[in-house]
């Protein structure tokens, strides 16, 4: 290159663009580096989390990130949409076939925005809407005061019984008659047993309410058979693309074909300017992983393990809340044995295992305080461990927790963390 084109590309600040990371910005540099390093080291049991294939970690760094385009595909307010109209129809009818659904929205960018994107099309606001309570298992966008969901609309919750810990539908059916509500909400974040989708159908039906099954957490259960579905039932289905579906941190809604016009025109331009382009192809490329005969195998392993972890952490002595689990989470009861759950989360996380503090029905403590921890086994699965690794992984979780933050111990069930971490390196 010529010295009158280098002065050029610097004048104009081109040079950036082939300049690596490290030499730009030293600082992400290495706090990416640090992160690296923490999930390579990590035994990751928060159930909301995963390790993506190369394959997505591309797609979501690519050039589409450059990429404006606002609209849909062949109605875009932008030029220059070809290749992107091309990903988002391959996400869209992916999307599809993954779910057997007649209608697919990937634009959301997150699983809250799925569910805002919902209410925005078919409810006004102080609207009744009933949801899993936040506290039984519930998530915060389904009926919280500290969320939009709770602000703008009239929230009826329903629960789990105090005797078995599974969702009381009978509660749900007399709450219904006696609301009205227009829509219902099914779903959770904290829950570890099947739902039946159908049932809340019938419950809705019987009052004239839509219904709306935020599947985030077990979306990757739903698509592999292992968890009955909601779309044959629901008239919108939300999820996150991230947790057990594998793929990158983003969100999705399903609906009924009648539906389709008023969903869309909720997304954008009512909610959300321009998509990201590249997090979409991310979530193409992780719809077509999901669509493998691997990634039924996968689903299927991640059972498996959480079953065998929750059995296990039983046997060491902690309670498990609905005394085991269906899907990829559990929920542990560590007040019982005087630990707080921010403790037992700060206690697990310092011997390089992490969780995340969570209450547990009926809780006695406040909710950053909780009497409960959440563990799921998507992540340790996605590295390769299996059922004897999560009886070691019990041990382990016990062990520290038992010695209540005890520094030789923290220390000693680090070393055997981290040997677990060599043996199954994530990439």
């Amino acid at each position: 290159m010529s010295a009158i084109k280098e002065e050029q590309r610097a004048a104009t600040g081109h040079d950036f663009l082939d300049r690596p990371l490290r030499d730009v910005d030293p600082e992400i540099a290495d706090a990416i580096a640090l992160e690296t390093k923490r999930q390579n080291d990590t035994l990751e049991l928060i159930a909301s989390e995963n390790h993506v294939s190369k394959a997505v970690l591309t797609a979501t760094g690519s050039v589409f990130t450059n990429k404006y385009a606002e609209g849909y595909p062949g109605k875009r307010y932008y030029g220059g949409c070809g290749p992107t109209d091309i990903v988002e129809n391959i996400a869209i009818e992916r999307a599809k076939k993954l779910f057997g659904a007649e209608h697919a929205n990937v634009q959301p960018h997150s699983g809250s925005q799925a569910n805002m994107s919902v209410y925005f099309a078919m409810l006004q606001p102080a609207d009744t809407i009933m949801g899993m309570d936040l506290a039984h298992g519930g998530h915060l966008t389904h009926g919280h005061p500290l969320s939009y969901s709770g602000r703008d609309f009239n929230v009826v919750a329903y629960h789990v019984r105090k005797d078995d810990e599974l969702i009381d539908y009978e509660e749900m059916q007399t709450l219904a008659e006696q609301s009205k509500p227009k829509l219902i909400v099914c779903g959770a974040s904290a829950y570890s047993r099947i739902i039946d989708f159908k049932r809340i159908r019938e419950i809705a039906d019987s009052v004239g309410a839509l219904m709306m099954a935020d599947i985030a957490h077990i979306a990757g259960l739903v698509v592999t058979g292992h968890h009955p579905s909601p779309v044959p039932y629901a008239d919108f289905v939300t999820t996150t693309t991230h947790k057990t579906l594998r793929g990158p941190r983003a969100g999705l809604v399903l609906c009924k074909e009648k539906y389709a016009k008023e969903l869309d025109r909720a997304v954008f331009p009512g909610l959300q300017g321009g998509p990201l382009v590249h997090v979409i192809a991310a979530k193409a490329v992780a719809f077509n992983e999901a669509l493998s005969p691997e990634f039924r195998e996968y689903q299927a392993q991640v059972i498996r393990n959480a079953r065998a972890l929750a059995a296990a952490v039983a046997d060491t002595g902690f309670r498990i809340v609905s005394g085991g689990t269906d899907n990829h989470l559990f929920m542990t009861d560590v007040f019982s044995k005087g630990i707080t759950g921010k403790d037992g989360q700060n206690i697990l996380e310092a011997a390089n295992i992490t969780v995340n503090k969570n209450t547990i029905p009926f809780d006695t403590q406040k909710p950053m305080v909780a009497s409960g921890i959440r563990m799921g086994s998507p992540a340790v699965t996605t590295r390769g461990l299996r059922e004897p690794e999560m009886k070691t992984i019990a041990t382990l979780i016990a062990r520290v927790l038992d010695a209540k933050g005890d520094l030789a111990v923290t220390e000693e069930v680090k070393r055997g963390v981290k040997e677990l971490c060599d043996r199954f390196p994530i990439y």
